[in-house]
């Protein structure tokens, strides 16, 4: 009996060795027994680090345990791992079976998964892409309805200084203490800011938000505290209740705090101090309870050290300060962001375009100092520049290309720059190419040089012509 025990052993550490597939077994505890190296590879760890542990260990969200407990299986279903569980971050999901495995006597004595690593069939991969697609798409729509807002569970990123100050943000969502949130434009300040509301017990209450920096400066005042009517020309009927007396009872949000002109800076102090606003043209002031969450771009320390932001009005707005960190200190995230995007435009046009290798190491590289909204943009304008489903260097601004060539050359003298060069060259023809429909005579025309010169040129540089339809 231990002789074929010892057999079908070797047997099944050989299949699992020859198989492209990821298999994983656990007994009915969820303990792990058995992994193959592929699995491990894809998981980025080792045999060593799951066998003996409990499988929600190495995946989290793993339903091996479920099928025991109904002693059932499942077929070809889609699994998306979560962030930081796998090897790529951009590789998370996989076709999947699962199947309880039962005794002589029928009782169900461990289960077992099957993932595929390469999909045989179009048929696979198109089950694997639509239902997918679906599944994000209705996942999304839950979202909407069920909150309209942003949360700290659904933010996007695993690097360690954004976790950490995510931390903070929930930390400060237990409190109505006042945030001052600062750091570069495009970082996701007003992103933080409603998700600190959405997480407090504020959140059944309105937060009504408002750019300091883009309301003129005689207007603000009306815009924030409202008005009575007939209080002055050109007053709307009934008056104008204001941005703080809306979120009475909620949180206000203040972007671009730090283009608030001085004398708004003294009332804005004084209603934070007295818990009370003044109409313009009102007799009585009106009691407000509101969570005030400030924004900006500003170094604030600074314009107080000039006189030109007031030191008591900082002390008041700074009781919680938060950093917001630039994309290009938090290098892990750029590609979770770039999928994340790319996948919501798939979603909606119903395509599957993806990033090419050379652009995910241009993405890697730049220095994005636009932050997260610039990474938004690049990623929706690739995609109405791409001719095919996988965007391309040639598909992004020029500026990054020409970023991502200098930074990819080594070496020193003449050869270096003339590589620079030409690098830099060939990236202005295929703009202007693409530009003019990849019509050569418009093409040369634009560059100022003979179409004769133009082919040498494409020849040189190995640039081939689209046709268009």
């Amino acid at each position: 009996m231990d002789n074929n025990l010892d057999r079908y052993k070797y047997i099944f550490d050989e299949i699992l060795t020859m198989t492209d597939d990821g298999f994983i077994v656990v007994d009915r505890e969820g303990v792990v027994t058995d992994i193959n190296d592929q699995y491990c590879d894809f998981l980025g760890t080792s045999k060593e680090n799951v066998i003996g542990r409990n499988i929600k260990e190495t995946i989290s969200n793993s339903k091996m345990i479920d099928i025991m407990k109904n002693a059932c299986r499942e077929e070809g279903a889609i699994h998306k791992f979560v962030d930081g569980e796998t090897k790529e971050v951009d590789n998370k999901f996989l076709l999947v079976s699962r199947s309880c495995v039962f005794d002589e006597k029928q009782e169900v004595i461990a289960s077992v998964a099957q993932v595929k690593f390469r999909l045989q069939t179009l048929d696979c991969a198109q089950k694997l892409m639509k239902e997918y697609s679906a599944l994000e798409f209705y996942r999304e729509e839950y979202n909407k309805i069920s909150t309209n807002q942003y949360t700290f569970d659904g933010m996007i990123g695993i690097s360690k200084r954004f976790l950490g100050i995510k931390k903070m943000g929930m930390r400060a969502a237990k409190n109505s203490f006042p945030v001052l949130l600062t750091g570069e434009t495009g970082t996701g300040k007003e992103v933080f800011a409603r998700a600190i509301h959405n997480g407090s017990d504020r959140s059944s209450k309105p937060m009504v938000s408002i750019n300091c920096g883009a309301i003129p400066s005689e207007l603000l005042e009306s815009e924030l505290f409202g008005y009575e009517e007939g209080s002055f020309t050109g007053a709307k009927k009934g008056g104008k209740i204001g941005k703080f007396i809306q979120a009475d009872g909620g949180t206000i949000f203040l972007d671009e705090i730090g283009d608030m002109p001085p004398d708004m800076q003294v009332k804005l102090l004084r209603v934070l101090q007295e818990k009370e606003v003044d109409k313009i043209g009102g007799t009585e002031p009106v009691s407000v309870d509101i969570r005030v969450i400030a924004a900006t771009r500003q170094n604030l320390v600074k314009m107080v050290r000039e006189g030109k932001f007031r030191e008591d009005l900082y002390y008041r707005l700074n009781v919680i300060n938060i950093e917001m960190i630039p994309l290009r200190e938090r290098r892990e995230d750029i590609l979770i962001f770039a999928n994340y995007f790319l996948n919501k435009i798939n979603i909606e046009y119903k395509t599957n375009t993806t990033l090419s290798k050379e652009v995910k190491r241009c993405f890697q590289g730049y220095s994005w100092p636009g932050n997260i909204r610039e990474l938004d943009n690049v990623i929706r304008s690739s995609y109405a520049s791409c001719d095919e489903f996988i965007i391309q260097l040639t598909d992004l601004p020029a500026k990054m290309v020409s970023s991502h060539n200098v930074n990819s050359f080594s070496g020193s003298g003449e050869k270096m720059l003339k590589n620079m060069v030409d690098s830099y060259e060939s990236s202005i023809i295929k703009e202007v190419l693409k530009k003019c429909n990849w019509n050569c005579q418009l093409t040369a025309n634009e560059l100022g040089i003979h179409r004769s010169l133009l082919y040498k040129k494409m020849d040189k540089f190995g640039i081939k012509v689209k046709k268009t339809i």
